[in-house]
């Protein structure tokens, strides 16, 4: 039996990718972090306590999970969804059990981000990178540079 989760916690270790035959099929990919999943409460004086937490192992079997391996890193806040199951093994003779999420989404959060980078594709189908202003450029601009005028937005409602 599953139980959905939507937690959030910290990466604690390098993500580990790895792939699986499928027969004559795309193999299956999956990447496995180990997060930290807190229980920080506010302390009153505008920060937060620690009230405990948990270590569990997260997979996600993603068809781009070799890409999101190289984007994920240690230390980085991440909001999982998902459920969780109760993963059972034997080693040495010995049963063993340990509580680990499969993960139906994984969204990284901006704590600790410095800068975000984006692709987007030109004329010829190239995906160039490209970076988000820092913070003081960005103070630098006008409440306006930058913002695009996407289809489906009403261009009247003041930003």
């Amino acid at each position: 039996m599953a139980t959905p989760v939507n937690w959030e916690g910290n990466i604690g270790s390098a993500p580990e990718y790895k792939q699986f035959a499928n027969g004559n099929k795309e193999p299956r990919r999956m990447l496995r972090l180990n997060v930290f999943f807190d229980n920080s409460i506010p302390d009153g004086q505008g920060g937060y306590k620690d009230r405990g937490g948990f270590w569990c192992n997260v997979e996600w079997w993603h068809p781009d999970a070799e890409r999101y391996a190289q984007l994920f890193m240690r230390g980085m806040r991440v909001l999982v969804q998902g459920r969780t199951i109760m993963d059972r093994w034997e080693k040495n003779g010995e049963a063993d059990q340990a509580l680990k999420v499969e993960a139906s989404r994984i969204a990284i959060l901006p704590h600790r981000l410095e800068h975000v980078a984006m692709r987007q594709s030109d004329s010829n189908g190239h995906q160039p990178q490209q970076r988000a202003p820092r913070a003081e450029q960005r103070a630098a601009e006008p409440a306006s540079a930058g913002i695009q005028d996407y289809d489906g937005f009403d261009d009247d409602i003041p930003m």
